[in-house]
């Protein structure tokens, strides 16, 4: 089966406001793909020549623009950023905040099975267009909408909450020292945050202190158990990677060697408390988020102890937390092991979210799977600047779906 490179591509600023500057929709994807396409020296012209050979494919990652912007066909819209797009196959994929990893699996799919050579997958999200409670709504329907969302403030905090609960309860913690290791995620994510020039929180000052300090007037509950510090930020951004096959990549004159290893894809229930039933008997509280990590290892036919970097979903600190164990990094149960032996920590054994995670650099919900590889891709080529880490040869990535229910691991590397 066809290898598929990873040619470059090219993020947003995530601290970006989109609307304040009134600039749209169009404004935001074209100044994102030209950025992604100058980078890996494609033109307009090689855009149309390849459309002409029926090479090129465009994939759109987008959760819920028809709300945030009165936007659908998202696919149809790239011809709105330029002509060079017309006739382009294009589409837009949903998977809530896995919509980013939907269109890469769809891409890297074709590019597999030798429909296409070059596939540009674009994911994004303009956030900023409404106030915190109307967001928070929308972002309720990556839920199951009428049990989880509707009528209910700020969703997708409780659910995550109950999954810090349920952590608790699952593995006998000791609550305080849970909440404390909460903390401490939180904060290396923010920390991590400052070396990323792209990262929406780099210039936001927050201490350790102020993480531990929940339901102060500087770190408010806001749901739950969990506080402001423990939540991912409403962010405007897109980001782009370009997609290729080997032929392409040798017509190039081998422009990478960088490949996607393997992937794991699973869908747990959808309703949350369907899930803790679920995964009563089994070790893990998330059983399908470990099968997909298990399903990339298997498929790249590498061990955690083969990756030396991880960008995981960090949508709510509970949420790391768990990942921790799904990756191997830890039994599970064991996880706070890792953190406070500060080995997810940027100098330490397996660093996780050097870029600053969706806590730390943002989280455009339809953006953040292509963000994620895009920023393995740059660790693994030695790209990522200040947040780069040493002797990266391999990276790894978790991005989730509504309360952990679309899955999808990468593992990206040197073939």
């Amino acid at each position: 089966m066809e290898k598929v490179y990873i040619l470059g591509g090219a993020q947003t600023d995530f601290q970006r406001n989109w609307n304040k500057e009134g600039k749209n929709v169009i404004a935001l994807l074209r100044e994102n793909i030209f950025d992604a396409l100058s980078n890996v020296s494609i033109s307009k012209e090689d855009i149309i020549k390849l459309n002409k050979e029926n090479r090129i494919a465009i994939y759109v990652g987008n959760f819920i623009s028809e709300n945030y912007i009165n936007q659908g066909h998202l696919g149809a819209l790239l011809t709105e950023v330029d002509k060079c797009f017309y006739g382009v196959p294009s589409a837009r994929y949903e998977a809530a905040c896995a919509s980013g990893s939907v269109a890469i699996d769809s891409a890297s799919s074709k590019i597999k099975d030798g429909t296409y050579d070059v596939a540009i997958v674009i994911g994004f999200e303009m956030m900023k267009t409404v106030d915190s409670k109307i967001g928070g709504d929308f972002l309720g329907k990556a839920a199951y909408y009428e049990e989880e969302g509707k009528n209910i403030e700020f969703p997708f905090p409780k659910l995550f909450a109950k999954l810090a609960d349920e952590i608790i309860n699952k593995y006998q913690l000791d609550e305080k020292r849970f909440f404390s290791n909460l903390s401490k995620i939180s904060y290396i994510n923010y920390s991590n945050a400052k070396r990323n020039p792209l990262a929406q929180t780099r210039s936001w000052y927050i201490d350790e202190r102020q993480t531990m300090n929940r339901g102060t007037k500087t770190n408010p509950i806001i749901g739950g158990k969990l506080a402001l510090t423990d939540c991912s930020q409403v962010t405007d951004g897109a980001a782009t990677v370009v997609l290729c096959s080997g032929k392409y990549n040798e017509e190039r004159g081998k422009q990478s060697n960088t490949i996607i290893k393997g992937f794991g894809h699973r869908v747990a229930p959808m309703i949350f408390d369907k899930k803790i039933k679920d995964s009563q008997s089994n070790e893990y509280i998330l059983p399908w988020t470990r099968k997909a990590c298990e399903e990339a290892y298997k498929r790249a036919n590498l061990s955690v102890n083969d990756i030396d970097v991880f960008e995981t979903h960090d949508c709510f600190t509970s949420s790391e937390y768990a990942a921790i164990s799904c990756f191997g990094i830890t039994a599970p149960g064991k996880e706070y092991e890792a953190i406070e032996s500060s080995s997810i920590n940027f100098e330490g054994k397996t660093p996780i979210n050097p870029s600053g995670g969706l806590i730390g650099c943002g989280h455009p919900v339809g953006a953040t799977g292509v963000r994620m590889m895009l920023d393995l891709y740059k660790q693994v080529n030695n790209l990522a600047g200040e947040y780069q880490i040493n002797n990266c040869r391999n990276g790894m990535m978790l991005n989730i779906g509504g309360s952990a229910t679309t899955n999808y691991v990468y593992i990206i590397g040197k073939e």
